[in-house]
């Protein structure tokens, strides 16, 4: 007769068997990826037309998973459908931006506001590491590679925050100004402004001043003072 033993270790064996494997990225879904990253990076730029051949021959897939793939980037207010137009890379206003970093502000204000309060003491080495890379790449004249290690240090604030649900929000409307927040990097005095910032961020966290940490991190992402002027110019 089995015993109660060996009968817990043949469900547990059978639960291995029937155990769901790790979930696989269908090939819409890394095309979805993939221009996602050239959106972001401004290789694709907003208003710019997708040719959907064009992409599939690139890529050397069908233009089966390119359709979808714009599907999914339109879900993700990324890329606009048109019909017989086909599919643009979403343009958006001057005015609808300012909204949306200001929304984008406060998420990140609030990032920063629950990692002051839940920061580990791992977090301060791996913090004060990408925030030294940042400072060696703002001196080189590439703005796309400051623009990077720029975005690394906004994740570990993400990270830091201990909220899945609150750094993917955050991260999906990130996504869609990206194009435009890669302009702001851009701007006079902008890669300055941003180190200086960033350290106050970092004390304030490292503190556990929640309100500075949240009061810093809104500042430094919400366009403000000569900063929206400067940003509105460009759409002149």
């Amino acid at each position: 007769m089995e015993t109660v033993a060996q009968k817990g270790s043949r469900r547990v064996k059978n639960r291995q068997r029937t155990a769901p494997a790790a979930p696989t990225l269908t090939l819409a879904e890394i095309m979805r990826q993939r221009l996602e990253e050239a959106i972001s990076a401004g290789r694709l730029e907003p208003g710019s037309r997708l040719d959907e051949q064009e992409i599939a021959l690139r890529f050397g897939v069908s233009r089966t998973p390119v359709r979808e793939a714009f599907r999914l980037l339109a879900a993700n207010n990324l890329v606009e459908l048109r019909g017989r137009q086909g599919a643009t890379v979403r343009a958006i206003s001057p005015h609808a931006l300012v909204e949306m970093f200001q929304v984008m502000a406060e998420l990140e204000g609030l990032c920063a506001r629950l990692a002051a309060r839940r920061v580990t003491a791992s977090w301060s080495a791996k913090i004060n590491e990408i925030h030294e890379r940042l400072v060696a790449s703002s001196s080189g004249g590439d703005i796309d590679h400051f623009y990077d290690i720029n975005q690394e240090f906004h994740e570990a604030i993400y990270e830091a925050s201990r909220n899945a649900f609150l750094a993917d929000q955050t991260r999906r409307l990130r996504n869609q100004v990206a194009a435009y927040r890669r302009r702001v990097t851009r701007m006079p005095n902008r890669i300055a402004d941003t180190l200086r910032e960033h350290e106050e961020i970092i004390q304030a966290i490292l503190a556990h001043d929640q309100e500075r940490a949240h009061r810093a991190m809104r500042d430094h992402v919400n366009l403000l003072g000569d900063n929206l002027l400067d940003f509105l110019a460009a759409f002149g």
